[in-house]
């Protein structure tokens, strides 16, 4: 499995992005950080063709989440210091790694984005879905009778999540704005 440029740099800012997030000193710069991150992940899942988690990504971790986190630091004191990152503890940083290397051992075994071969293009469920789809569901396009049919609990189980931490910014939005 090859990486392409875009998805090559993609993975290098979300990670660059995430140390910085967690070594900033600065709280107003680890939020900006943690921004970058979200809205960079979100990118990637458009990359990897899941635009719904893209989405939802975007919308919860880019936009509501740094919201959220701006006005907690707009309510608290600001208790920078001259130093730009936080002290290092090496022992974290040599769990983190070996997690991440024992993880990242797994990618080769993945297929590769679109391969027809792969499990579950090729799959028992996927030939189920895309052979019955129409006939059960009445919807003609097939990701959306899984996700409005099959997978319904699922899907309004995430509209209520997103709905949910709108709810929460505006209230706390609209407590900021009138007090």
């Amino acid at each position: 499995m090859s990486l392409s440029l875009i998805e090559g740099s993609l993975l290098v800012f979300v990670i660059v992005c995430a140390i910085g997030t967690a070594l900033l000193k600065n709280t107003l710069a680890a939020v900006i950080a943690f921004a970058a991150y979200s809205l960079g992940i979100s990118i990637i899942w458009l990359v990897l063709q899941a635009p719904d988690v893209g989405l939802t990504e975007a919308a919860v971790g880019a936009g509501i989440m740094t919201i959220l986190f701006l006005i907690a630091l707009a309510n608290t004191v600001n208790r920078d210091t001259d130093r730009l990152f936080e002290s290092i503890r090496w022992r974290t940083v040599a769990f983190v790694a070996a997690f991440v290397l024992v993880i990242g051992a797994t990618v080769p075994s993945l297929p590769a984005i679109g391969d027809p071969t792969a499990p579950v293009v090729g799959g028992e469920v996927t030939q189920y879905y895309l052979s019955n789809a129409y006939k059960e569901t009445q919807v003609k396009n097939a990701v959306t009778a899984v996700l409005a049919a099959y997978r319904g609990f699922d899907t309004l189980g995430e509209a209520v999540v997103v709905f949910s931490a709108g709810v929460v910014a505006l209230s706390v939005l609209r407590r900021e704005v009138f007090t």
